[in-house]
């Protein structure tokens, strides 16, 4: 059997069993111990990419409705994919005490299918996720694999009907293959029923690729993994086969080998049937990208997508939708980073030596993360992102509460604080503020748009409209018309200013959009209803001309 490799913060990586294995069972009862206990799970994830450039329309944009932006992001989804995913489970001890269990999984797609898994590389994504450390040899080598429902049921037919096959391309993993069935081609020629011998040096996910390729190359050989790396090769009778591939004991039978093949998917099942409240970090696009890679493929319905990940995870908490609404009441400052978030929310100024403030301990493995900041690293976001939620719950509770919080908060006392913000995931720069896993999108309260009317400088475009504003403020452009552009910001005081300086410029004239005056559409129906109106009006006239005489 395949091993699940986890990292565990300040520790080497080691194997985490699958199909009832020690590592599995111990992380299914931590969360279920989380809860009982009460507490939560936080989870970050990092990727090979974020947002596609093909095609260029597919960038973010302030235009962009929910349903627009999800399929722009579905596509980026479609061509990246996940590097490593990021598990904090927070349990709560006693009182106003959490622990944390935090994990590191490096994934990689599952090689064991009929079609190879192709994804995106980008230069700039993989240079950042560099800059930080991240370990693309785990990545590559040590990778978890994973796949979707979908995926598993192409695989599960293909095993039945024999048809299977890996996909290990490359030259280091066709040169183990070549090597070992030559070994055991060599031996088998000479060797008597029932004499076995050791393939030895073996990695995690050869030890199931031998032993498939061995058995389905070679009739009279049996196959049984060992443990260290080594397969156990004898060889048998045609008979002696058969019984043996009956037996309930063969490691290499269909559903275990696709248990192998689903590899961290199987931890994903754990998490949904756990029913926690997760919680992330500015988290549609780690939404999407679980559902893509461990759940189904994305739908092309966003309403779809909604309800499916509203069923898997009932309740969701993105602390950027938090942290927003409390920059006003709390007097936090404006943060670019989760990193800067924790900072500030860890401060005396915002936490000014409360008795009952939530006390946040790494587990003793774990405590790599407690003596060095390690940015964009999954296991530690997420440690971040659970302890901002933790640190701004009890804000909340203490403020709903006039000061009067009890000597011992429930963590559901914390969930009822924060009940305006579970399943609202923030939506960067777009036409709403957040999207409501559990009912309709509200509307977002945003400054006006504005439009561009150019008078005697032909020939611009988006571009160029773009880098005549870009000095002053930030805005995203669309052309309107031919000589008119909507210019669209998320700051108030950058609309003033262009309405301020641009007030008397001899090329652009800009002004408040208003919908009734500037829209194409109404021009338009206003235009096409004058001509109506006015060929009503000769009709009439040169119609009654007649009877006036009479």
């Amino acid at each position: 059997m395949a091993l699940l490799c986890k990292e565990r913060a300040g520790t080497e990586a080691r194997g985490l069993k699958l199909a009832g294995g020690v590592g599995e069972r111990a992380l299914a009862e931590l969360l279920a111990s989380a809860r009982r206990a009460g507490g939560s799970g936080a989870l970050d994830t990092e990727f090979t990419g974020l947002y596609s450039t093909f095609p260029q329309s597919s960038e973010p944009s302030l235009f962009d409705s929910p349903v627009e932006r999800y399929l722009k992001i579905r596509q980026s989804v479609q061509r990246f994919t996940v590097t490593q995913l990021g598990l904090a489970i927070f349990s709560k001890e006693n009182s106003n005490k959490y622990v944390v269990h935090s994990y590191n999984f490096f994934l990689f797609p599952s090689m064991l299918g009929v079609r190879d898994v192709e994804f995106t590389l980008s230069a700039s994504s993989i240079q950042f996720l560099s800059h930080y450390g991240f370990d693309y040899n785990k990545f590559l080598k040590d990778g978890i694999p994973y796949m979707n429902e979908v995926q598993e049921k192409i695989l599960r037919q293909h095993l039945l009907a024999g048809s299977w096959t890996f996909h290990s391309t490359s030259a280091a993993n066709r040169d183990v293959l070549r090597k070992a069935i030559d070994e055991v081609t060599c031996w088998i020629a000479v060797a008597e029923e029932e004499e076995t011998m050791i393939l030895q040096d073996l990695s995690d996910c050869h030890v199931l690729e031998v032993q498939l390729v061995l058995r389905q190359a070679l009739q009279n050989v049996w196959t049984e993994p060992l443990g260290n790396k080594k397969v156990m090769v004898k060889k048998v009778s045609p008979q002696h086969r058969q019984l043996l591939e009956n037996s309930s004991c063969d490691p290499c039978q269909t559903e275990l080998i696709l248990l192998s093949a689903r590899g961290f998917t199987n931890l994903f099942q754990i998490l949904v049937e756990a029913k926690k409240p997760l919680v992330g970090h500015n988290m549609l696009m780690d939404l999407m990208h679980l559902h893509d890679k461990f759940y189904k493929p994305l739908p092309e319905s966003y309403e779809e997508f909604k309800r499916n990940i509203h069923n898997l995870f009932p309740v969701l908490i993105d602390t950027k939708t938090v942290t927003k609404s409390m920059k006003k009441n709390y007097l936090i400052p404006r943060v670019s980073s989760l990193l800067e978030a924790y900072t500030v929310l860890c401060s005396s100024s915002v936490n000014p030596k409360d008795p009952l403030w939530p006390v946040i301990v790494l587990a003793s493995d774990c405590s790599r993360y407690a003596e060095k900041e390690s940015p964009h690293e999954a296991g530690y976001d997420a440690f971040l992102c659970g302890s901002v939620l933790l640190m701004s719950a009890h804000l909340l509770l203490r403020r709903s509460t006039d000061d009067a919080v009890e000597a011992d908060p429930s963590f559901s006392q914390y969930l009822t604080a924060l009940a305006e913000h579970v399943n609202q995931v923030n939506f960067i720069r777009g036409g709403v503020s957040s999207i409501n896993f559990s009912g309709e999108d509200a509307p977002c309260h945003r400054p006006p748009a504005l439009v561009v009317h150019v008078q005697g400088w032909p020939g611009l475009n988006e571009r160029q409209i773009y880098q005549e504003f870009k000095g002053l403020c930030r805005f995203d452009v669309r052309r309107l018309s031919k000589n008119q552009f909507i210019l669209l910001s998320n700051k108030y005081k950058h609309v003033r200013l262009v309405l301020r300086d641009y007030k008397d410029h001899p090329h652009l004239q800009v002004s408040v959009y208003r919908h009734w005056r500037h829209s194409p559409r109404v021009n338009c129906l206003l235009q096409v209803s004058g001509i109506v109106a006015l060929w009503s009006l000769l009709a009439f006239v040169l119609g009654g001309a007649p009877s006036c005489s009479l």
